[in-house]
């Protein structure tokens, strides 16, 4: 079943505007909210749906707020929020006895997320799931504002499941600032850092090696992509073998009819064997 709900978008005209009209879109009862629910599940009723979503904005906006301190669009954050609440009402069983809102909170907050590590400057160090525990409350763990002592720093650490320094690292790239690498302005005789910074990779012998074995690892990728079942091969290149647009694991489950979670246990595994073979090889 598949449905499309038409919304207002807070990244055209005045995001105020656009917060003030959701806060006055009515909220549904508990039986009113059923009753949709069950419409849309047994009649794929678009205009259930669009109740639905249409009630829980204001839950979006609100969420969205807790996440501004990361320096992207507000717009683009209820967006993305929106995308994650369409899911959830999609998905959404009246008969567990769970009011939406609550099985909302995750779809919308695992949207944001997914936006926020896509393109927050310094989030490429956020590469395991305790490492984005550490990423999103580390500002709220923080007792106070300014660097963190070493007490605080085990703390934290201690309580997200991480080394002490990887406390201090997240802490000293969210807190550091952007640097120009070129100079900014027409004046030619200033200088930028780029023009310091030498490129080892660039001398004559070692081009050549990283060439060679950027071709060795292509082969084998190939072989190691060649050997997984045809699910696990599209899970894999849509994950991490696309340079644009790569699918999030709720995509997936989506597309394949199964929970997120286990979408990340046959991502898990295609990569543990294709680690294996590409291993092998360069053995």
């Amino acid at each position: 079943m598949t449905y499309a709900v038409a919304l207002p978008n807070p990244a055209v005209g005045s995001l105020e505007g656009y917060i003030q009209a959701v806060r006055d879109l009515p909220v549904l009862s508990a039986e009113e909210e059923s009753g949709y629910a069950r419409r849309l599940r047994d009649e794929g009723d678009v205009d259930a749906a669009r109740m639905l979503v249409m009630s829980h904005l204001r839950v979006v906006v609100h969420i969205a707020r807790g996440y501004m301190g990361y320096g992207l669009p507000q717009a683009d954050l209820i967006q993305e929020g929106n995308v994650g609440l369409m899911k959830a009402v999609k998905r959404f069983d009246p008969e567990r006895g769970v009011r939406l809102v609550s099985f909302a909170i995750h779809w919308i907050k695992a949207e944001m997320h997914e936006y926020i590590l896509r393109n927050w400057r310094m989030v490429k160090i956020a590469t395991t799931k305790a490492q984005r525990k550490l990423f999103f409350n580390l500002r709220s763990m923080k007792q106070a504002l300014g660097t963190l002592g070493p007490n605080e720093v085990k703390r934290i650490a201690k309580e997200l499941g991480v080394k002490p320094e990887e406390v201090v690292e997240m802490e000293t790239r969210i807190n550091g600032g952007d640097i120009a690498l070129e100079p900014v302005g027409e004046d030619e005789d200033s200088y930028g850092p780029l023009a310091y910074l030498a490129d080892p990779a660039a001398e004559p012998v070692l081009a050549l090696e990283n060439k060679q074995s950027e071709g060795l690892r292509e082969q084998g990728l190939e072989k190691a992509l060649e050997t997984l079942d045809e699910r696990s091969r599209h899970i894999i290149q849509a994950r991490w073998l696309t340079e644009d647009n790569a699918r999030t694991l709720h995509d997936l489950a989506a597309e394949y009819g199964v929970s997120a979670e286990r979408i990340r246990q046959i991502e898990a595994r295609a990569l543990q064997k294709m680690k294996g073979i590409i291993t092998a090889g360069a053995a």
